[in-house]
């Protein structure tokens, strides 16, 4: 890895591999892909409602995933942690961002090019596995966090008898 030098995206810096879901495999071949990057506090990574430009490996410190709520307004969704991949689910199928990630105190991680990391996938098919599972695990944390929500509601309300489940 280098170390030192600059890009338009933070600083490049050597570090070791966080804590992650991704296999020790994996991780070695991503960390070959591309350079780690120091991000400063508040650097957006990317923003909610624009194209995918490709995925971030969190190495070091944390990124706020921020959803807007209107009148220039964000509420935080997640604080993701190191060994998170960010913008996964974006950069598979095309669809622009649904939030806005905004780089902690000590970020640093690697940035892979949509297109680059599409590629490394259809030559790496076994990793593919690895990645379903990762976005399975992610629909199935939006899954608690949505029956976390609907038990704890902040004001109930009665819904009108077309908006209610059977």
């Amino acid at each position: 890895m280098q170390t030192g030098s600059k890009t338009g995206r933070g600083d490049i810096v050597s570090s070791q591999p966080p804590p992650s879901k991704l296999s020790p495999d994996l991780l070695k071949a991503l960390h070959g892909i591309r350079p780690v990057h120091r991000f400063q506090k508040g650097v957006p990574l990317f923003h909610e409602g624009s194209a995918p430009t490709g995925v971030y490996l969190l190495e070091s410190g944390e990124v706020r995933l921020l959803l807007a709520t209107g009148a220039s307004q964000k509420q935080l969704l997640e604080v993701a942690t190191p060994g998170t991949m960010l913008g996964l689910s974006e950069s598979m199928s095309g669809e622009k961002y649904r939030a806005t990630a905004e780089a902690g105190d000590q970020t640093t991680a690697i940035f892979i090019p949509r297109e680059e990391f599409l590629a490394f996938l259809r030559e790496h098919g076994d990793f593919c596995v690895q990645v379903v599972r990762l976005l399975s695990e992610d629909l199935h944390a939006l899954y608690d966090k949505f029956r976390s929500i609907t038990a704890h509601p902040g004001r109930p309300r009665q819904r009108p008898l077309d908006e209610q489940l059977n």
